[in-house]
């Protein structure tokens, strides 16, 4: 029998971690611990063309050396092209998916003429290419909450945040399950690998909320299961904005337990954890967070 919690941590491997997604890494990997639960590591390397050469495997010496180890094997998302595939047919066999011949350029004229938000595609494929050749493919989210008698807004309720709600088609409209340039759009493959996983709670930054309604459709449409949502707080740069690779964020620097313990230190505190004191084992350290965590339950 499995455990009642499974969580995981998910990183990109577009670059090392950072003080930004240490956060993340040790706020989901203490939820898990809190809960008794087993905390897992995917890979989420679908985005080739970003990935960086080596990066997954330094990512994983990275956590190890923090103390934060898997309970089960790692999974990469390079490898589960076939389960992304069969997904997409289910979608497509049951007429909710459908191929869209648009240029960013085209959804760009359609969005200026329905004066639609630059964030929401105008369904211009919905009804067939009209000519075009498929580049890509989308969700018709309208069929899907039609036909399974879903409400037009999506509500779930965060643990950390509290109540959110978002209308899928209004604010985001039919999103892309498989990219133009046959890469598996994020939503799809983390729906799916969630599910595999037998993921029961996901813990994850913030600047992914909005992702959380479209991933509630679409495990929807797939007969899935929802997870329980808590988005961290961000780690913000010096700039004011979100602490990330792109934003020049710097690699962990984790070549001596002085270093280990002074990265876990600084990410529990973004967490309102009390920082430990030197010397002190990063293993202790998780100790000590794990067991004020269980009794702010």
């Amino acid at each position: 029998m499995g455990s009642p919690y499974t969580g995981r941590f998910a990183p990109s491997p577009t670059g090392l971690l950072h003080a930004g997604s240490l956060v993340a890494a040790l706020a989901s990997w203490l939820d898990a611990r809190t809960h008794g639960g087993q905390w897992l590591v995917r890979i989420e390397d679908v985005d080739t063309p970003r990935c960086v050469p080596g990066a997954d495997q330094a990512i994983l010496q990275q956590l190890a050396a923090c103390g934060l180890l898997p309970d089960g094997p790692v999974l990469w998302q390079s490898q589960r092209g076939e389960h992304y595939a069969a997904a997409l047919q289910t979608l497509v066999d049951r007429g909710w998916a459908y191929p869209c011949g648009c240029s960013r350029k085209e959804i760009e004229s359609a969005q200026a003429v329905a004066r639609h938000s630059a964030a929401v595609y105008p369904g211009t494929c919905r009804h067939g290419l009209n000519g075009k050749s498929a580049r890509a493919w989308r969700l018709n989210v309208q069929a899907v909450q039609a036909a399974l008698g879903l409400p037009a807004v999506t509500h779930w309720n965060d643990r950390r945040l509290g109540p959110q709600q978002q209308n899928v088609s209004q604010e985001v409209g039919d999103f892309v399950l498989r990219r133009a340039d046959g890469l598996w759009a994020y939503q799809l493959a983390v729906v799916v690998d969630d599910a595999a996983q037998g993921i029961t709670h996901v813990v994850r930054g913030q600047d992914l909320a909005d992702n959380t309604a479209r991933q509630i459709v679409l495990q929807r449409a797939l007969g899935l299961p929802t997870p329980q949502y808590l988005h961290t707080p961000l780690v913000m740069g010096t700039n004011g904005e979100k602490l990330s690779k792109q934003n020049g964020a710097k690699a962990l620097d984790l070549q001596t337990p002085q270093a280990v313990l002074s990265a876990l230190n600084a990410a529990a505190q973004g967490l309102g954890l009390p920082a430990m004191p030197e010397p002190t084992a990063p293993a202790h350290a998780l100790d000590q967070w794990t067991k004020l965590s269980r009794s702010h339950r």
